[in-house]
């Protein structure tokens, strides 16, 4: 039986992001000077804030090597930080051995194909609706968020919720 997005997400203990085109809009802007500047979305970074608080740890997992990644991720309290990594497979397999979570218990969002190793072994494989055809047709879940313009936080949301802990999570908010 083919369990629902919902189901998976619900026993999600560390998310992993990849950053272009899903914590950007995967556009690389190159300054005079050669070097590359990226946009981030707020409200990404709030609901990836909320899921930490929530006991949900987070990750990030980016082939591209990038100070502009690692000041968002520092900015973020984002604990595990692997850049420059060709070999997704081999970062995701570290990060298990360093958190002792469990594949199943893991999720990943992600955009291309170099992508698919992480994403075929997580419990939830999440993309964005401009992610390359094979990656969608691949995932438990497409956001209706582009990347850069609020898929992460769609997908923390999504966490929250499931979890059961969304309302408690804004619920400082609310007063």
């Amino acid at each position: 039986m083919n369990e629902s997005a919902v189901d998976r997400a619900a026993r999600i203990r560390l998310m992993i992001f990849d950053v272009d085109g899903i914590l950007t809009d995967g556009s690389l802007h190159y300054g005079p000077e050669g070097e590359v500047i990226k946009t981030f979305n707020v409200l990404d970074g709030h609901g990836i804030k909320l899921l930490q608080q929530s006991g949900v740890a987070t990750a990030i997992i980016s082939a591209r090597q990038s100070a502009i990644v690692a000041r968002r991720a520092a900015d973020l309290g984002i604990q595990h930080l692997y850049q420059g990594v060709h070999d997704k497979r081999s970062a995701f397999e570290q990060l298990l051995q360093k958190t002792g979570i469990p594949a199943e218990q893991c999720g990943f969002i992600g955009d291309d194909v170099i992508d698919l190793p992480i994403l075929l072994r997580v419990g939830f494989a999440a993309s964005v609706p401009n992610a390359h055809p094979d990656v969608r047709s691949r995932v438990h879940h497409v956001t209706q968020a582009g990347g850069g313009h609020g898929a992460a936080r769609e997908i923390c949301d999504f966490i929250l919720r499931a979890q059961g802990s969304y309302e408690a999570a804004i619920a400082p908010y609310l007063r």
